[in-house]
């Protein structure tokens, strides 16, 4: 057992001399946060950045929000449609693999067909 305690406490030791010295601190700083001036500042800073009127044109916005939503109506055309396109989309690429596959199931079947004609006449 003393040669595995060994080399974990050499691996530890190893790893805490590769980070820098102020590691602990600035995770320590990291995991609380700012503090209360600095969070006022970035405030302060970020209000300095948005033009004036801008609550009350979110404010306005939002209450105009409900009506700008669609219907139930345009809701189900517009499924509907979608669904139609969908459809649509479908059928065609079926169709055209299944043409695809059948001409090329006849051209191998005319080759067939002339192979055998060749070979009636040669008999």
């Amino acid at each position: 057992m003393k040669p595995e305690d060994q080399a974990w406490r050499s691996l530890q030791a190893h790893a805490s001399a590769q980070l820098r010295p102020d590691f602990a601190d600035r995770v320590l700083r990291r995991a609380q946060g700012p503090d209360a001036a600095a969070w006022q500042q970035l405030n302060a800073h970020a209000s300095a950045q948005l033009r004036s009127g801008f609550a009350a044109r979110v404010l306005r916005a939002a209450r105009a929000l409900p009506q700008a939503v669609p219907s139930l109506a345009d809701q189900l055309v517009f499924g509907a449609a979608t669904a139609a396109i969908c459809l649509l989309a479908v059928v065609y690429l079926h169709s055209r693999s299944t043409r695809l596959e059948t001409e090329r199931n006849l051209a191998g079947w005319q080759q067939l067909a002339d192979d055998a004609d060749d070979l009636d006449q040669t008999l």
